[in-house]
């Protein structure tokens, strides 16, 4: 299990990333020839991608809904997750092929995905008594102190935090 952080935390990364929504969803549930293989199809890519770091992939997070699964993804760049997903060397290709001509418009399964560019400094995430996570994990995983304590701040405004952040002492 990780290792709680206790306090405040946030990520920092400077350059531009991409983040990169995709998942699925259960549309007819006893459809499990259609479904079963193309939740299957997602560990053999996320496989690749942990151990291919050149592809610009920077980690991520898994969740379940009610009718699916969705990941959260975070990418070097446009221009990576664009070349992965259109890689015949690589996992994704094979599978989105195998999707469309398996269930294509059937309805059974639904695929969805949203990609955002995200600029220097336009980003802001907060991790307070958390494990390492998210785009912390993918970046790197600092203390939310100063100008990095509220949302307000690095995106462009002035003020205190509405609650003042509990005083953690570092270990060095």
């Amino acid at each position: 299990m990780p290792q709680v952080r206790p306090g405040r935390f946030t990520a920092e990364i400077d350059e531009p990333f991409i983040v990169f929504l995709i998942g699925m969803r259960v549309n007819k549930l006893f459809a499990f020839s259609k479904w079963v293989p193309t939740a299957r199809a997602m560990s053999p890519m996320l496989q690749s991608l942990n151990q291919n770091p050149e592809k610009g992939f920077l980690g991520g997070e898994t969740f379940v809904y009610w009718r699916g699964v969705g990941l959260i993804q975070y990418w070097r760049s446009f221009e990576d997750l664009e070349r992965f997903a259109r890689n015949p060397a690589d996992a994704h290709l094979k599978a989105w092929q195998k999707f469309n001509q398996a269930i294509g418009a059937d309805g059974s399964v639904g695929i969805w995905h949203e990609t955002y560019l995200i600029e220097p400094g336009r980003y802001k995430a907060i991790y307070g008594n958390m494990p390492v996570f998210g785009l912390a994990a993918a970046t790197k995983h600092v203390p939310a102190m100063g100008r990095k304590e509220t949302a307000r701040r690095p995106l462009g405004g002035d003020g205190e935090p509405a609650v003042p952040s509990a005083v953690i002492q570092l270990a060095n």
